[in-house]
């Protein structure tokens, strides 16, 4: 599998973020052969909703850019088309613990010049769907959405803390 790139203070995947959730990301294939990201992660405290269980608002921000990222499959650090989100749906179907090595998985569904639809859901140790999603994403440039440098934001290929 590909690791994705992360940055340094994304809320979702930056590295340097101690109130960030620290996702990694990969790109992996599905058992049907379709193209999905893989991501890993695990709450901690300060991700809490209710006593023990992570925050919907933070499963959704998970979901939104597992999602998001599928159209940078393959892309390295060189991205050039991001996904930023039109509308998002999502369905908590069970509690989500902390503490624990969590997975989502998000694909594209369709796809036209201008926008994709994706889906994802966010699966527990045990395999269960916890969380599921759809959503609707317009493809843009970075210099359409910021001014931003991404070299200067951190955006690259970080080693797995396992790898080191």
């Amino acid at each position: 599998m590909n690791k994705q790139p992360n940055s340094h203070f994304c809320f979702i995947c930056g590295v340097k973020n101690v109130a960030g959730v620290q996702v990694r990301f990969y790109e992996s294939l599905a058992d049907d052969g379709s193209r999905e990201i893989l991501a890993r992660f695990c709450g901690q405290p300060i991700h809490q909703g209710y006593p023990g269980r992570m925050h919907g608002g933070v499963l959704t921000g998970i979901l939104d850019e597992t999602m998001g990222r599928a159209i940078n499959y393959g892309a390295g650090e060189q991205v050039e088309t991001w996904g930023v989100t039109a509308n998002l749906d999502l369905r908590f179907l069970l509690p989500v613990p902390l503490g624990v090595e969590l997975t989502a998985r998000g694909r594209i569904t369709s796809e036209n010049r201008r926008l994709f639809t994706g889906s994802g859901a966010v699966y527990l140790p045990d395999g269960r769907v916890a969380v599921s999603a759809t959503g609707k994403f317009l493809k843009l440039r970075l210099d359409e959405i910021s001014d931003a440098d991404p070299t200067a934001l951190g955006w690259q290929v970080y080693p797995d803390k396992e790898d080191m």
